[in-house]
């Protein structure tokens, strides 16, 4: 298993990872799935290829053999780095992998000296809110509620919100 920066020869798979881990059938194979609470896809290849193209954007990507397991997307806004796209195949998730992720975009903030990373979580994924706190992540501020410019993201079947959690890391 690999950590490295993903290419825009990965689009294909990045986006057919992401999709996998939080929407559809295939995501309740793990514990990632937004399917109770969102319809249609979490991203797309055009969305994910701007992603590639943003100042101060990377995804790193998780390779098993010829397979892509898993990703995060990592964009520095001053002095802290933003967590978004954070994903691991269903079929391989508890087995520690997301913790690696996790390490790498915390040693890539690092080594960008930032003072923090932060992410946005659906407030009602009670589980997930849990692992990070675990790992060190805290809530700051209010709940925002999710707005829906793209239909690329998802359908709400409820109101939702998104929370920020952070870890200080120095």
């Amino acid at each position: 298993m690999t950590i490295a920066k993903a290419t825009p020869e990965d689009v294909p798979a990045l986006n057919k990872l992401v999709n996998s881990a939080y929407r559809g059938d295939s995501s309740r194979q793990g514990w990632t799935t937004e399917a109770d609470i969102l319809d249609g896809t979490r991203t797309d290849e055009a969305a994910i290829k701007e992603f590639m193209r943003e100042p101060g954007s990377i995804i790193l990507k998780v390779q098993e053999g010829a397979g892509i397991i898993g990703c995060v997307r990592l964009v520095k806004h001053g002095h802290k780095l933003y967590l978004g796209m954070f994903a691991v195949d269903p079929s391989a998730q508890n087995k520690g992998i997301g913790k690696k992720i996790l390490l790498a975009a915390e040693a890539e903030a690092a080594q960008q000296q930032c003072a923090a990373i932060y992410m946005t979580v659906i407030s009602v994924r009670a589980e997930l809110i849990a692992w990070y706190n675990r790992n060190g992540y805290q809530q700051v501020g209010d709940k925002k509620p999710m707005v829906f410019d793209n239909p690329s993201g998802g359908i709400p079947k409820t109101d939702l919100y998104f929370i920020t959690l952070e870890k200080n890391l120095k």
